[in-house]
């Protein structure tokens, strides 16, 4: 009996992953991304957080980082698809946050969460990693 091919490519799938985008809601904290790309081989998305915040002051959207890892599929050497769902992280901010103290806050979020990504926090930098579970 011949086996169909799969068509599974790993360079091709390993290559696959979340795109990062961030935004900045507040005056005086920025967010930028520095690598845009969490991928299923393992290379991490990061992501810098720079200057202490202004801070929410109200029940808006003012004073907050906003993180968004998008949809993504890829297939297994199995030929199945598997199909990773996208994941928006708000962070509100209190007044004079540090960005070493946002970056925590965005990688216990992450390692606490139910989506396939974990993450390690170095000074004001994200590190995303993707990770089946």
């Amino acid at each position: 009996m011949k086996k169909k091919d799969s068509g599974y490519d790993p360079v091709v799938e390993l290559a696959k992953g979340a795109k990062v985008e961030v935004a900045s809601f507040d005056k005086t904290q920025k967010i930028v991304v520095l690598a845009g790309k969490v991928t299923v081989g393992g290379t991490p998305g990061e992501i810098e957080i720079n200057g202490l915040a202004t801070g929410r002051t109200d029940s808006s959207i003012n004073g907050c980082l906003g993180l968004w890892l998008a949809i993504f599929r890829y297939m297994r050497p199995d030929g199945t698809i598997d199909h990773v769902a996208g994941w928006n992280i708000m962070l509100p901010l209190s007044p004079g946050q540090a960005p070493e103290a946002s970056a925590k806050a965005f990688a216990d979020i992450i390692n606490g969460g139910p989506r396939p990504y974990r993450a390690e926090a170095v000074k004001g930098k994200v590190k995303i990693y993707f990770k089946k579970l």
